[in-house]
């Protein structure tokens, strides 16, 4: 009898994703809860999603050997909550909490990494004088506990940024920070992280140099990392280009982290679940810092494993649900390298002109196995699209693979430059942020 799968928020494209793992013919995957309401929703009623997919669990009829997850909030909460109430393997809701809770991981970190955790302060955006919280010297960080993509997320160089980052987040913080509030409410929170929730912020100092992520997996107390990531600013260092997997770092440098990775887990009670960290490494200084810490697998490494490992990193998630170490070291996929790239445009603008489909098509074919992927819609204006970064808006996805460092980056010059977008400005993606550098 095949074992039943659900997935969180499943679409078309990350469909095939999840179908990409050994002996799928043994699995069926449902889909739970919609894409549409747990990743392109306006607002995410944390209380009314659970219940609805307890419901949707509930009145299916044969026996659900797991639920995966490869979404941030509120899907990364959802699975391990979901998780507790059917008695499925997978990380507590409060181990969750914790990690996804910016201010609560923060104090985790200190205490289990304080060598390893920038100064941060909190902040409460809606103080009367909430330039008197600052603990902190600028230059800083500036971003809500509770969002992702970077949403809401300010570089502050002095009071005035900081004031203006204020008021833009008081006018949309409550989009996640109502929904976090109403998953914090289902565990006792410490009196160390007081009256800090989802409609507050967190200043942190800025941490620089070459960021890199570990995946991996917590199994009955037995940790393992199947997989490190390269995550590659532009060259001004302001937004995401691409996900490059493996990565180049050094062997001594990734060996600290990995390491670093296991005793935070321990520490914060993280157990049978996937993860993912992020990490900043000053190779000048040779100093490392935490950034933070994600309790799913991401979908947007998925292709770089397939590419590599011939296989999904949705792989993970399931063989945990079993009782079973994922272990990619025997998969072998037919590239040596594969990124995920992000094209995007640095000023708010109206699209006129999308490449077309054969435009598309034949830019693919002009490179095996590529993908790209469009996120902006013609006729729509960037700045009304959902989950962006403060300082860019992503206009494409392009998904690689290679047999070097080199081929990569040229290949997606090449794939890049045959995709003709028209923009009411009259420009095109900026060429600074496709940043040529090699780490």
């Amino acid at each position: 009898m095949p074992k039943h799968f659900f997935v969180l928020g499943l679409d078309p494209l990350r469909q095939a994703y999840v179908e990409c793992v050994r002996n799928a013919e043994e699995y069926r995957f449902h889909p739970l809860l919609d894409f549409e309401e747990v990743v392109l929703a306006d607002t995410y009623p944390y209380d009314e999603l659970l219940h609805k997919a307890e419901r949707q669990l509930r009145e299916f009829p044969e026996p659900i050997a797991g639920i995966l997850g490869h979404w941030d909030f509120p899907t990364s909460v959802l699975l391990a909550h979901l998780g507790e109430k059917f008695g499925l393997r997978s990380a507590t809701l409060r181990a969750v909490l914790k990690c996804e809770h910016k201010y609560w991981s923060r104090l985790e970190q200190q205490a289990a990494l304080p060598g390893w955790t920038p100064v941060f302060c909190a902040i409460n955006p809606f103080a009367e004088s909430p330039r008197e919280q600052l603990t902190i010297d600028y230059p800083l960080w500036l971003k809500p506990i509770k969002a992702h993509s970077s949403f809401l997320g300010f570089r502050i160089e002095n009071d005035g940024e900081f004031l203006r980052a204020l008021e833009a987040i008081r006018g949309e913080i409550r989009r996640y920070g109502d929904a976090f509030n109403q998953a914090l409410a289902h565990t006792d929170v410490p009196a160390k992280v007081g009256e800090v929730d989802g409609n507050w912020c967190i200043a942190e100092e800025i941490i620089s140099g070459k960021q890199c992520g570990i995946e991996g997996s917590m199994l009955d107390g037995k940790y393992r990392v199947h997989g490190i990531v390269d995550t590659v600013k532009d060259s001004r260092n302001w937004s995401f280009t691409r996900y490059e997997y493996p990565s180049v770092w050094p062997r001594q440098a990734q060996q600290k982290i990995c390491d670093a990775g296991e005793k935070l887990l321990r520490h914060i009670g993280f157990d049978n679940s996937p993860f993912g960290i992020e990490f900043f490494w000053d190779d000048q200084k040779n100093a490392l810092k935490v950034l933070e810490i994600n309790t799913r697998i991401s979908q947007s490494h998925s292709d770089q494993f397939i590419k590599v490992h011939g296989v999904s990193n949705h792989q993970v998630p399931l063989d945990l649900a079993l009782g079973r170490m994922p272990d990619l070291s025997e998969c072998h996929g037919k590239y040596r390298c594969a990124a995920k790239f992000m094209l995007r445009r640095y000023s708010d603008t109206r699209v006129e002109k999308l490449p077309g489909e054969a435009e598309i098509r034949a830019a693919e074919s002009s490179i095996p196995d590529s993908k790209v992927i469009l996120t902006i819609d013609q006729g729509q204006r960037l700045s009304e699209k959902l989950n962006q970064d403060s300082y860019s808006f992503e206009i494409a996805n392009i998904l690689l693979g290679a047999q070097s460092q080199s081929e990569l980056l040229e290949s997606y010059h090449r794939l890049a430059d045959r995709l003709h977008f028209e923009f009411s400005d009259g420009a095109s993606p900026e060429e600074f942020q496709f940043n040529r550098v090699r780490y």
